[in-house]
């Protein structure tokens, strides 16, 4: 059973984020523009992962003694 929460709930928004830090805030930026296009980016992958991560998430049995 996917987990909707982590995908969508944090993967999701982390792409979103990043996308928006690497395409538009970028250029306004000229002195570190490379370290906001690295930082959206690594966001971004880290949103992806996530996301993935989270369709592979299987609830396990509580143990009970």
């Amino acid at each position: 059973m996917a987990s909707k929460q982590i995908s969508v709930g944090i993967g999701i928004p982390m792409i979103i984020v990043g996308a928006i830090l690497a395409v538009l805030l970028a250029p306004t930026q000229i002195d570190i523009k490379e370290t906001i296009e690295f930082v959206g980016s690594l966001i971004g992958i880290l949103g992806v992962v996530i996301f993935i991560s989270g369709l592979f998430v299987k609830k396990t049995e509580e143990i009970t003694t």
